[in-house]
C-alpha cells in the first residue's frame, strides 16, 4: 500500500480510505487485511479482471486521441508456438517502430495464451480449435469472456528435417512413424491433452520427447529424426528451408484432422491501432 501510495502521489491513509469506500460502494472485499498483510480475494480478483480491461480501453482511447508523445503504448501477443504469428509481428514492429511502442511476443502453453488474453496481459492470443479440443478450449474462453476469429483451415502435415528418412515420401502415415520420436511442446503438468499444439494429439505415440521451445524442436528434428504434427504452415523467411512438412496419410483407425488456426480477443473489446495492424498482417499471410 505504501508503495502504491507513492507511485499515485497520495498518502498511504488516503490510499487506504479511498479503497474501503469503494468496496462499500460495490459491496465486496476487494483485499483480504492481516496482520501479515494484504491478498486479493476471490471476489477481488474477478473486479479487478473487469478493472484492468476498463482501464485498458481508456488507455486505448488516450493513445488514439491524444497528443501526449512521451507516452509509450503497449502491444503484446500471446501465441502458441507458429513461425507465421512470429513473421506478422516482425511486420507490425517495422511498421511502428520501438521508440514510442513497448511490444511484447509470448510464444507459449495454450492455457497461458488464453489467460493472458483473458487478463489483458496480451490484447491477441494465436490458437487452434479442432474437432478433438473445441469443447475445453471454449469453455476456458468463456469464463474469460473471450471470442476466436478463424484465419484458415488445414490439415494435418508431418513437420521435420529435410533429410529424414521419410522427407521423399509424397504422404506419411502413423505407422511408418514408429520408429522416430514424436516432438511435442510441454504444456504443464496440470494441462489436459486437450490443450495440446499439436494435431492428432489424442493418438498414441510409442516414443515421444516434449519440449517447450520452438529452437529446441528444431535441433531435435535435425539431431534424432524427430517430427512433429502440425498445420503444414511454415514461414522459411523464418525457419530456413531445412525443414519441410509432408501430407500427413490417414488409415482406418488413424484419421486426420481440421485444424482452425485464429486469433482470439477480449470479448466486446476496442482492439488498438497496433492490434489491427497486426491482425491485418496475419490475413495478409495467409491470403
Amino acid at each position: 500500500m505504501n508503495r502504491a501510495a507513492e507511485k499515485l502521489y497520495i498518502t498511504q491513509p488516503s490510499l487506504t480510505s479511498s479503497i474501503k469506500s469503494l468496496e462499500a460502494e460495490i459491496g465486496i472485499n476487494i483485499f483480504l487485511r492481516t496482520g501479515r498483510g494484504m491478498s486479493v480475494t476471490p471476489e477481488g480478483t474477478d473486479f479487478l479482471q473487469y478493472a484492468r480491461q476498463v482501464y485498458q480501453q481508456y488507455e486505448i482511447l488516450e493513445q488514439r486521441y491524444s497528443d501526449k508523445a512521451n507516452i509509450k503504448r503497449k502491444f503484446g501477443v500471446s501465441t502458441q508456438h507458429y513461425s507465421f504469428a512470429v513473421q506478422a509481428f516482425v511486420e507490425t514492429v517495422k511498421q511502428f517502430g520501438t521508440l514510442q511502442f513497448e511490444f511484447a511476443l509470448r510464444e507459449t502453453k495454450t492455457i497461458e495464451v488464453i489467460s493472458d488474453v483473458g487478463t489483458l496481459k496480451s490484447e491477441v492470443g494465436i490458437i487452434f480449435l479442432s474437432d478433438y479440443n473445441r469443447r475445453a478450449i471454449q469453455k476456458m474462453m468463456r469464463e474469460y469472456h473471450l471470442k476466436f476469429y478463424r484465419l484458415i483451415d488445414c490439415n494435418a502435415y508431418v513437420y521435420l528435417y529435410k533429410e529424414h528418412p521419410l522427407a521423399k515420401e509424397s504422404s506419411i502415415s502413423l505407422k511408418q512413424l514408429e520408429d522416430y520420436p514424436c516432438l511435442s511442446f510441454e504444456q504443464g503438468d496440470q494441462s489436459s491433452i486437450y490443450f495440446a499444439e499439436e494435431i492428432l494429439s489424442d493418438k498414441e505415440y510409442p516414443r515421444t520427447i516434449k519440449t517447450n521451445d520452438r529452437a529446441t524442436m528444431l535441433n531435435l528434428m535435425r539431431g534424432l529424426d524427430g517430427y512433429t504434427l502440425c498445420s503444414g504452415i511454415i514461414c522459411e523467411n523464418l525457419n530456413g528451408s531445412d525443414y519441410i512438412t509432408v501430407p500427413f496419410k490417414e488409415d482406418e483407425n488413424n484419421r486426420n484432422a481440421v485444424m482452425s488456426i485464429g486469433y482470439i480477443l477480449k470479448e466486446g473489446a476496442l482492439p488498438s491501432e497496433i492490434a489491427e495492424v497486426y491482425i491485418e498482417q496475419l490475413k495478409a499471410y495467409f491470403s
